[in-house]
């Protein structure tokens, strides 16, 4: 995993050889990272990243300047990898890694979010679900952005909050909102 851009780019972590998660290309985080970057101040920007995996987007936005940044992931392993590179980047006060399945999080949170970045399995029966999840609740402040990443084979161009998609060979970024842009 390499960090884009921003105050850690460059860095790389490697997670061990057994790793299950699929994480994000470098080139559809940097497209991504493009467009939110001329978009939004990421500096002012609290953030939630669910399904976590190595947490390539949760440190791209901490590189990046977003002071809050919690990350959502279930498997052991794969939040350790995530606890052992927020102690070697330094960013305790900015990144918190918890080891929780994300729809129970989402059900139980009281916190609010300015971007919610969600990268479920692709093959996950209920991906077509999470989209009002999120947005059904409070977990998404009101004129937030929720990112949900997802192979070919979903199409959320139909939901009411559906603002974009755009796509980077085999990832998906399907954008939802309350408020147009």
């Amino acid at each position: 995993m390499r960090i884009i851009g921003g105050a850690f780019k460059s860095r790389i972590f490697r997670p061990a050889k057994n790793f299950k998660a699929r994480p994000t290309t470098d080139f559809a985080r940097e497209n991504l990272f493009n467009i939110l970057h001329n978009r939004y101040d990421l500096e002012t920007k609290k953030v939630l990243d669910l399904f976590s995996g190595t947490g390539s987007i949760s440190f791209e936005f901490v590189s990046r300047g977003c002071p809050h940044v919690t990350c959502v992931e279930m498997d052991r392993s794969h939040f350790q990898f995530i606890c052992s590179v927020i102690e070697k980047l330094g960013v305790k006060q900015s990144v918190r890694a918890l080891n929780l399945d994300a729809f129970k999080y989402i059900a139980k949170s009281a916190e609010q979010f300015d971007f919610i970045f969600a990268d479920p399995p692709y093959e996950l029966k209920q991906i077509s679900e999470i989209p009002d999840l999120i947005l059904g609740g409070q977990l998404l402040h009101p004129q937030g952005l929720l990112i949900l990443e997802h192979g070919k084979t979903n199409d959320f161009s139909n939901h009411p909050l559906f603002l974009e998609i755009r796509k980077y060979g085999s990832v998906h970024f399907s954008l939802f909102s309350r408020v147009a842009p």
